[in-house]
């Protein structure tokens, strides 16, 4: 069976979505696994429809989250229309990952063999579009004295390879560890019953962090990837309730941040 290129398809399908986008809160929160949707054109890539309602095309439930809370924060929201599996938009152009054949357990028929042409034809309807929404709105704070933060939120499954995961939610960063810090602080402070933990259940070398390296590091933003297992959000309470609660902890660690002085990244664990 072969599958069309982009050419196939209706490129009026816009590949990514702003919720709030006059929202005058200092933060720019970000979802780059939003959608599971596969334009017709492509022919679900091969999968049948559990495949594409499965975490391999999406994070279920991270769309809510972030709504939630871009509503609570009134900040904007960026959002991914496309599956992940079209493009996965937090990782490069260039990057096999961004269009894997295999995912997991996971065989993707629709990203077998192709060519050079096709994967540029998704990156200029998909990647390009999404990460210049993201810079837009990021361009939006030049001059501005309110400290900017941007956040990025996915959720991730509870068994990886018939391993159970036992965290329930990850503070991830790259290269600067501010925002992290504060937040991963907090829960120590309060004592949190859920169980949260630095860098799991992925960390930098796992190539998960490529949204924070291109938009936050080179502006010096603070910057946090957070990750929600994903059978803690499953129910819209659940995904309010959880909205409701990282609103709250990055408003918090956002605060103590801005009134640090010091004003320059600190070291990875510095504040933990």
């Amino acid at each position: 069976m072969t599958f069309p290129g982009a050419g196939n398809v209706d490129q009026t399908e816009a590949a990514v979505e702003i919720f709030n986008g006059e929202g005058p809160a200092p933060f720019l929160i970000v979802c780059e696994h939003a959608s599971n949707f596969i334009p017709d054109g492509y022919a679900r890539l091969g999968l049948d429809g559990a495949g594409q309602a499965a975490h391999v095309a999406w994070d279920p439930g991270a769309l809510k989250v972030a709504q939630r809370i871009s509503d609570v924060l009134d900040a904007p929201l960026v959002a991914s229309r496309m599956s992940r599996l079209l493009h996965d938009c937090n990782r490069p152009a260039a990057s096999p990952q961004a269009m894997p054949a295999k995912s997991e357990n996971w065989i993707i028929p629709g990203n077998a063999g192709l060519t050079p042409r096709e994967r540029n034809e998704r990156a200029e309807h998909i990647y390009f579009p999404f990460h210049r929404a993201v810079a837009a709105q990021l361009d939006r704070w030049n001059g501005a004295s309110a400290l900017l933060a941007l956040v990025t939120i996915h959720t991730f499954t509870p068994v990886y390879f018939g391993v159970p995961r036992e965290v329930e939610i990850g503070i991830l960063y790259d290269a600067d560890s501010r925002l992290a810090d504060f937040m991963l602080a907090q829960q120590e402070d309060g004592k949190s019953a859920r169980i949260v933990r630095r860098n799991e259940p992925y960390a930098p070398v796992d190539g998960v962090t490529h949204t924070l390296q291109v938009h936050a590091l080179p502006r010096g933003l603070p910057n946090v990837m957070i990750e929600v297992r994903n059978d803690l959000v499953e129910t819209q309470e659940e995904q309010d309730a959880m909205g409701d609660w990282l609103a709250g902890e990055i408003r918090m660690a956002a605060g103590r941040l801005a009134a640090d002085h010091t004003g320059t990244p600190q070291a990875a664990g510095a504040l933990s």
